[in-house]
């Protein structure tokens, strides 16, 4: 089979694929594509003639995904979501890493530079210093005696499913002081993936957590946002580092830790100084 003709039509049979993985009803996904049953069909065939496998079995009308179906849908997802970030000027990368951005009039205003692992010690805040020596001298293990001295910093997601689920949110936690104690012990149980921005943005929010559990490693992101810090309260400029760490628990299924310090010791290409430092100063944390 020759080549897709246009970059158009590639992302159009992604589309479809990504759309009637999730639905599994051919009705339902032609409705939400606003396309038609032909073309569905025709995208399905091309994206499994170029791969060389069938992504969908399909019994009276019911389609399930193939194992060479979920095992293709995540990458399918994130190219969907790139591609769609990339053409409203949203994601890209700076000296190879990653860098988010979407202003107010996409819905929300965040900007994410992924930074090097290097800048923990550059001057950067000592806890992650301590986070990143504490994880170490565990060897990632949430509940190892090295680990408990940070413990009460961080907050704790769990992999369920395809969710990140929140299960522990530290009493000393940039979390628990922004948003408040009782409002961020009644994020247990969340997804992560409830994020502001729709569905595609969404996902490369998230993208961050794929990585470290990918890798099984660690990520350092330097992010500038807006987040209310009471329930139907206006959005407030927030600025900070954020250290995201694979971690495992007891029964060894993984696990991550993610440890923010508000700070205006940021590093984001393009994005002015004021833009930075817009966080009121009396939400910085004192944390040398």
């Amino acid at each position: 089979m020759g080549e897709p003709k246009t970059a158009a039509l590639f992302y159009e049979m992604l589309r479809s694929f990504t759309v009637l993985a999730k639905e599994l009803n051919l009705s339902r996904t032609v409705s939400r594509l606003n396309s038609t049953r032909q073309t569905v069909r025709r995208h399905i065939r091309a994206l499994e003639e170029y791969r060389g496998t069938e992504l969908f079995s399909v019994n009276d009308r019911q389609y399930a995904l193939t194992d060479a179906g979920r095992d293709a849908l995540e990458g399918a997802l994130d190219i969907v979501a790139l591609s769609d970030a990339w053409m409203k000027n949203q994601s890209g990368q700076v000296r190879g890493l990653d860098q988010l951005r979407s202003e107010k009039t996409n819905g929300h205003y965040y900007h994410l530079q992924q930074q090097p692992i290097s800048r923990i010690w550059d001057g950067g805040p000592a806890l992650l210093r301590d986070c990143f020596n504490a994880w170490v001298a565990s060897e990632g293990r949430i509940e190892a005696p090295e680990f408990q001295a940070i413990r009460a910093a961080v907050v704790v997601f769990r992999r369920l499913g395809e969710e990140w689920i929140c299960v522990e949110v530290g009493a000393e936690s940039s979390y628990s002081s922004w948003f408040g104690r009782d409002w961020a012990l009644s994020s247990i149980g969340l997804k992560s993936a409830d994020l502001p921005g729709g569905h595609g943005f969404g996902r490369l929010l998230v993208a961050p957590f794929e990585e470290v559990k990918r890798t099984e490693g660690v990520r350092l992101d330097h992010i500038v946002s807006e987040l209310p810090r009471e329930k139907g309260g206006a959005a407030v400029p927030i600025s900070y580092q954020r250290l995201l760490l694979g971690c495992r628990f007891p029964d060894q299924s993984r696990g991550l830790v993610s440890v923010v310090v508000r700070t205006y010791d940021l590093c984001i290409d393009g994005l002015p100084r004021e833009e930075i430092e817009r966080m009121p100063s009396d939400l910085l944390m004192d944390i040398r």
